[in-house]
């Protein structure tokens, strides 16, 4: 029969493997939440995003780097690496709620599913990665520390007790930051139109193109036909519609018209192409929607015919 100290030592050896199972299983788990954000922004990157200036390459490098860092996380147990994929994780996620926010290289996100599902998994995987990397320290000094060792040790678990409350109030911060943005980026759909409105052209890039009255470019979305328009849901947040009548400013020629949206609305047309502006653009005298493939098709400048 064991005696009471052998099943101590065979107690302590299984809770110290099950310790170990558990830490092993958060690493791996903060690993795989990097490559899942990175095959997110791969599917983006494929379905259009690679097309937008900047922020194509910007994706590329954010897919290349998620599964670089997943991969490493996975193969080092290592506390700077995982903590290197909690960093990166947060940035990739404050990124996201600035373009949600405000137009980042001309470029303005909206509210989408992919979105909230990277959003997520970032804010987890920046959790699953800084609690591995900041699992406690050993409480039990080795052999023959001085006492500036043990002092130093001590000091080391302060310090990593600190950057966990300093964690949390991240973590948390973060989940707070994106359930606001996302609520904020909601957009209500096009409400049918009245008469007056003015379409007038400007030149942008040495190109006479059509803009609405506060000056913001026109694009018209290839996949539409003149009576129908293809852009709907996420599409139409994107590229809003211009609804109402149209009132050609001085100068502006060629034929105006309009077809109905499913909601009723009536959406102005300009040579048989549906009229649309771009979240994108910040400010009139831009153009960041022009030539790009994005919610299933081509966008283009509605150039005046002249």
């Amino acid at each position: 029969m064991k005696s009471q100290h052998e099943f101590q030592d065979v107690s302590r050896a299984v809770a110290a493997r099950a310790h170990g199972a558990w830490w092993s299983l958060t690493r791996l788990s903060g690993g795989a939440l990097l490559v899942a954000t990175g095959a997110v922004h791969l599917d983006l990157y494929l379905t259009g995003y690679r097309t937008i200036p900047t922020i194509g390459w910007l994706f590329l490098v954010q897919v290349i780097s998620a599964v670089g860092l997943g991969a490493a996380v996975v193969t080092f147990d290592n506390r700077l690496v995982s903590a290197a994929g909690a960093g990166f994780s947060l940035a990739t996620l404050v990124g996201y709620l600035l373009s949600l926010r405000i137009a980042l290289f001309g470029f303005r996100e909206v509210r989408t599913t992919a979105g909230e599902l990277a959003g997520v998994i970032e804010i987890i995987g920046f959790v699953a990665l800084t609690v591995f990397a900041l699992r406690p320290y050993r409480l039990d000094a080795p052999a023959g520390l001085t006492d500036r060792g043990r002092h130093s040790n001590g000091r080391r678990r302060m310090m990593v007790r600190s950057a966990r409350w300093v964690c949390v109030v991240m973590a948390a911060l973060a989940g707070v930051s994106l359930g606001i943005s996302l609520n904020l980026a909601r957009t209500a759909a096009p409400r049918a139109g009245g008469s007056g409105v003015v379409v007038k052209f400007a030149e942008v890039h040495g190109v006479a193109v059509l803009t609405n009255a506060r000056g913001y470019a026109l694009y018209w979305f290839a996949p539409d036909s003149s009576a129908t328009s293809a852009c709907y849901g996420t599409c139409a947040a994107y590229w809003p519609p211009l609804i109402g009548l149209p009132e050609p400013a001085t100068g502006v020629i060629g034929k105006f018209a309009t077809i109905k949206r499913s909601g009723g609305a009536l959406q102005i047309t300009y040579d048989r192409h549906p009229l649309y502006t771009y979240v994108g653009d910040s400010a009139p005298g831009q153009a960041n929607g022009n030539h790009i493939k994005l919610n299933g098709g081509w966008w283009y400048e509605m150039r005046m015919l002249g």
